[in-house]
């Protein structure tokens, strides 16, 4: 298999058919997390696919070890958007999640990130890990961009192999960050407001 990564982020959009909305917000290399709901194994990459070239050269997706090492097409794939796989079986204290994610985007890359975890069943976001708000702790510099993404769950329906051509929509909202001494939850809350705001925006 020798597929490129623009033939890949091609193949991406044309099955989600995704349109994307900047609002109060705009493409930036900055380095930023970018942070949606999440209802398919599809989303880091569409969400990575649809943005710039420019852009997506320098951000990398958060994804699940377990579910992008299961054979050689997945391993391929995460290989070619350049994905952060977390294992969420084996989480060792001295070596944390966030602890990699910071290592692996040094200076450089931003982030696809998804603070439910798991996958929601798409009618709500279900409640924030605290991941995110570590994440703004540890790089207060970090730009923390809220992304809501709509109808991808029924491109890649839940135990489904292959994906059904949909159209979906990613709407990108604009940058929060930690404020000083704001408390884990309430920051965590604000984030999901953020994201659950931008669905009838």
């Amino acid at each position: 298999m020798n597929v490129t990564i623009p033939v890949l982020a091609f193949i991406a959009k044309l099955l989600s058919g995704a349109t994307v909305r900047w609002i109060d917000s705009h493409p930036d290399t900055c380095q930023r997390v970018y942070f949606a709901n999440h209802t398919s194994h599809l989303d880091a990459l569409v969400l990575w696919s649809s943005l710039p070239r420019q852009v997506r050269e320098l951000t990398r997706p958060v994804a699940a070890k377990d579910y992008w090492e299961k054979g050689p097409i997945r391993r391929y794939m995460a290989r070619m958007f350049n994905a952060i796989l977390i294992d969420r079986q084996e989480i060792k204290v001295h070596q944390s999640p966030v602890d990699a994610m910071i290592t692996e985007i040094g200076t450089r890359y931003s982030l696809i990130v998804f603070p439910e975890g798991g996958r929601s069943g798409g009618q709500d976001l279900g409640e924030f890990k605290s991941g995110l708000y570590y994440l703004a702790k540890k790089r207060p510099d970090l730009e923390l961009v809220p992304v809501y993404i709509d109808n991808l769950n029924r491109v890649l329906p839940r135990g489904e192999f292959l994906p059904v051509p949909l159209l979906s929509c990613i709407t990108i909202g604009p940058p929060i960050f930690l404020e000083n001494k704001e408390p884990k939850i309430q920051f965590l809350t604000r984030a999901r407001d953020a994201v659950r705001n931008l669905k009838d925006r």
